[in-house]
């Protein structure tokens, strides 16, 4: 029987907590890509080679847009494409956090079709395609009904509190963090958080299963703008991404202000 598109992406993300865990807190050679890249360890690279020998290998038809790999226009010219972060949370890698993820997803005709996000020290496995439930080590889940921004919890970097980012002042909500984009989409999609928000560029490789996923649990997920994400663009970033239940998502979308100033 042929392995289906999420079987095949949710092995590879064992696989690359198998490696990822023989680095993870024995001090692994550290690069700094540039300011805004941020940095990358020899996991990393060690995690995109294998993925994208072992995937290309079952799928030689499909384009291959990874965070870890120099980006070509050729990937263009393929319906269906691996969209991939090999860590993501890097910086929470190198410190010894467990908060960090691998990410995979398939899309085909700009959408996402199969999405698995690892964390392989919590061995939490977040699955989803756009017929079923998505799942977090075969559970179902579902985002909270949360309402009002006022109190939420929300996942999202300091920096997207800059009052310039918002009409009517900044809400007053329970900010927390973790590094990984991929993980905070999943744990609205858990419930755990009642949103996350990242209102800056955001790569595609760092949202593309987690979106699937929080939208097949019940969240919302768009860019700020309101707008869907379409994926495998010539450029692979989207104009930031906001997720939670639909009523706080509205009321989120409805407070920002999407001028020129909002560039974090």
């Amino acid at each position: 029987m042929p392995v289906t598109d999420l079987d095949l992406i949710t092995d590879a993300a064992r696989a690359s907590g198998d490696i990822a865990r023989r680095f993870w807190k024995q001090c692994p050679e550290t690069w700094e890509k540039s300011p805004e890249a941020g940095p990358v360890t020899e996991a990393d690279l060690a995690i995109d080679t294998m993925l994208r020998t072992e995937l290309i290998a079952a799928r030689p038809d499909y384009g291959w847009l990874s965070e870890e790999t120099e980006d070509s226009t050729e990937r263009l010219a393929h319906d269906a494409v691996f969209i991939v972060d090999p860590i993501d949370g890097t910086r929470a890698f190198i410190e010894g956090s467990d908060t960090f993820a691998h990410s995979i997803a398939v899309a085909r005709g700009g959408v996402v079709t199969a999405a698995a996000v690892y964390l392989p020290i919590l061995d939490l496995m977040f699955t989803a395609t756009p017929d079923g439930p998505a799942t977090v080590n075969g559970a179902a889940m579902s985002p909270t009904d949360t309402t009002d921004i006022c109190g939420a919890t929300v996942l999202a970097h300091q920096r997207n509190y800059d009052p310039d980012n918002w009409c009517d002042g900044v809400p007053d909500v329970d900010r927390q963090f973790r590094s990984s984009l991929a993980y905070r989409l999943c744990l609205v999609a858990k419930g755990d958080f009642d949103a996350m928000l990242t209102l800056r560029g955001t790569w595609e490789w760092d949202v593309a299963a987690g979106g699937l996923i929080a939208t097949r649990a019940g969240a919302t997920v768009t860019d700020k703008f309101n707008t869907t994400p379409v994926y495998n663009q010539p450029d692979p970033r989207h104009r930031g991404m906001v997720a939670a239940g639909p009523r706080l998502h509205s009321e989120i979308i409805g407070r920002l202000r999407t001028s020129p100033l909002s560039t974090v």
